[in-house]
This record gives structure tokens, sequence and C-alpha cells, in this order.
């Protein structure tokens, strides 16, 4: 897709979505999901046609997995039903509004992963006289001798653990059991193909073959324990854009999460083991010409989290050959790039690939999606319509 043209005929800064990339990409997803439910992560998606873009592609995605209670209320109200929340909350004000919503016959699950999670969302549901359907989250992440190998997340590590929570559930008259969920985050979420990391990428690989078969029994023994005591979950949550080659082929897995390999940022380049097409960009305005083969846009500091690296940096794709600055990079206000040939006009644009998917929808209100190198839409983000939640 070539963006220049484009990018001459709307205001800028602006972001982008090659629509084309996007639904080969929603093809594709669906096609390597072994026949498993998709479940959509929404804090890599942030924009409500998107999601129903995406719910319409295939009949696999189903349900929605959201990253705050308001959120999963924001969603409600867009007509959108089977809401996981990927992770705890303590929020009152959300959580009596979720326990009526349930009451009234929706169906928002809430993540839990101690006995303390479990007692504040009883006495809510007692405060509401509603419900609220639960998920046990459980730490996926590895250990080889005193390297942690994963995200801080759940502290529930086996089956015992996870039983103890399963029957507290159980017992109480306003809360029910619907799932488990284990994210393999060191293999979802971990390129393994850096640049300039050539023995840092050879650990990162073989400690990824180690650990799936690990997840993999784990996850298995959990679900076994449960089923012994009666209390088997409907659905079996795991993996992410990165895992979903091998997530997708546990038999005891019922459903995969997937949301960056919708638009498919730069951080999924440096994976191995699979490449999706790259639909997600935004265009800044040339405003400055400081020296010779610099040129100086406006904004552009939009760096995705997680530890600090090179390869958090949004990177120039259009036109071809510019690279940023090492002293200044993308700045806040202002992102310099150089170029060793190009020649271009005040005025014009230069065309970026974020580094990571949702978060750079909070920067901008809606999204230009572009086909057969024309404006076909304009899909407004969670900004666009006036919602931030994190």
């Amino acid at each position: 897709m070539r963006f220049e043209t484009i990018a001459s005929e709307i205001q800028l800064p602006a972001l982008l979505l090659d629509v084309q990339a996007f639904d080969d990409n929603c093809r594709e997803i669906a096609r390597k999901a072994n026949g498993k439910q998709i479940r959509i992560a929404s804090k890599s998606i942030r924009s409500v046609p998107i999601l129903k873009r995406i719910f319409q592609s295939n009949p696999i995605f189903q349900g929605l997995m959201c990253y705050s209670p308001n959120e999963a209320i924001f969603l409600e109200e867009k007509g959108f039903d089977d809401i996981l929340l990927g992770y705890p909350c303590w929020d009152r004000e959300a959580l009596l509004q979720i326990a009526s919503l349930n009451r009234k016959g929706k169906k928002i699950i809430c993540m839990v992963d101690s006995l303390e999670h479990i007692d504040h969302l009883e006495k809510i549901a007692l405060e509401a006289n509603g419900k609220f359907y639960l998920c046990i989250d459980v730490d996926m992440s590895t250990k080889f001798a005193s390297l942690h190998f994963g995200v801080r997340r759940s502290p529930l590590k086996n089956e015992k653990e996870v039983l103890q929570l399963a029957r507290k559930i159980k017992d109480s008259s306003r809360l029910q059991l619907l799932g488990i969920m284990g994210y393999e985050a060191q293999i979802a979420g971990v390129g393994d193909t850096i640049p300039a990391q050539k023995i840092k990428n050879s650990l990162i690989a073989y400690l990824k073959r180690k650990s799936i078969t690990e997840i993999e029994r784990r996850r298995r023994e959990i679900v076994q324990v449960l089923h012994s005591e009666g209390l088997a979950p409907e659905f079996v949550n795991g993996g992410g854009t990165g895992s979903l080659h091998t997530t997708s082929k546990e038999n005891i897995v019922t459903e995969v999460t997937v949301g960056s390999g919708f638009y498919a940022p730069l951080l999924f380049d440096y994976y191995r083991s699979f490449r999706f097409n790259p639909a997600l960009y935004f265009a800044l305005p040339v405003v400055r010409k400081p020296a010779p083969n610099i040129y100086t846009c406006l904004g552009g500091g939009y760096i995705a989290s997680g530890p600090p690296g090179e390869e958090k940096n949004p990177q120039p794709v259009y036109p071809p050959g510019g690279r940023l600055l090492p002293f200044e990079g993308a700045g806040e206000v202002q992102t310099p790039v150089l170029f060793e040939k190009e020649t271009l006009e005040m005025g014009g644009a230069i065309i970026f690939r974020p580094a990571k998917a949702g978060e750079i929808c909070e920067r901008f209100k809606e999204i230009v999606c572009v086909a057969d190198q024309q404006v076909m839409d304009y899909y407004l983000t969670y900004r666009g319509e006036g919602a931030c939640f994190l």
C-alpha cells in the first residue's frame, strides 16, 4: 500500500489502516486457529467499528477480552456481549454496574487470582443484588533454575491453588466460575528475531521451546483436577497472537485470545514462527528542515510500552530510507527524520509504523481506512467516542 498520495489529501497527523492487509490478517488468524474459538483482545484494537469488522469476517471470532471494567461497560452499551475482563479490578462503582448487568442477562466475566478478589466481588454482588461470572487466572511463566521466564501476573501456579479458589467460588450463591485463563506471555509477547540481539534471540527461542511443553502439562493438569471435583470450566483460554500456532493445538484449550495480529505492528516483525501483514500506520506532516537531508515532523513520540529498547520506537517507512536520529528519536511534539537521498516538501507526509498495536489509537480520534489507493471510510477510536480507560 502506498499512502503518500492519500496523506496529501487528509488532515495530518493521521492514523491509517490498510484495509486489505487487515482483512487478510483476519482470514489468516482464522485459518491458524485450528478450529478453536478466537476471543478478540480489545486493548490491541481500541475501535468499536474495527471490532465489529473482525466479528463480521468469520464466525470463529467470538467474545472479547477487555482491559478495564469501565471499558467492559462501554462495550456492552455498544452491543457486545460475552466480555471477559483480562485483569482483576477493584473499582467498586464499575463492579456494581457489572453485577447489575449480569443480573439482567448480560455476560461480563471478571478475572480473579486470589481469595481477596473473591471476597471483594461477593460483597459487591450482595450490595447490588446481582451476580458475577468469574474466570481464574493461572500463572503460565516458567522457571529455569533462578531464571523467571514470563511475566508477573497471577500468583496461582498449580492445581491445588486453583482448586482452593474454585471451591470458594462454588460455595457462593452470587458467584459462578465460567473459565480458566493462562496467558503464556513468554511465548506470545516476546520476539525472538530482534535486530542486533543474536545471542539473546537464540536463548529466547530455546526457552520458548522448553516452555511450551511445561505450559501444556500445567494447563491440562489444572483442568483435569477441576473436572474431577465437578467444577469443569465452560472455557479454557490461552495464548495471544505470538502463540496462536502452539496454543491452538492444545486439546484442553477451547479458545485463544488474539489482538495485535490484526494490525501486525512493528514488534511482530521479530517473530520467527509467523508473519502477518502490516496494516496500521500513522502519517506526520513535515514542518521543518533544520539541516540538509533532515526533515522534522509534527508529533510522533508514540513509544510502545514495556522495557525500553530501540525496538519500541515507531519507524519511518515511506518514503523508504528514512531513519530516526539516535539522540532525538521520536519526540513528544517533533520528530526529525534523516533521508540520505529523498527530497521532501514542506507540508508533505512521512509515514511511520507503530511498534505496538492498540496503544497508538489513544493518540488519534479516528482511523482513516484506505483500500485500492483511496479513502474508503473513517472509523472512530475509543478516544474519538470520548472514552479513555487507561
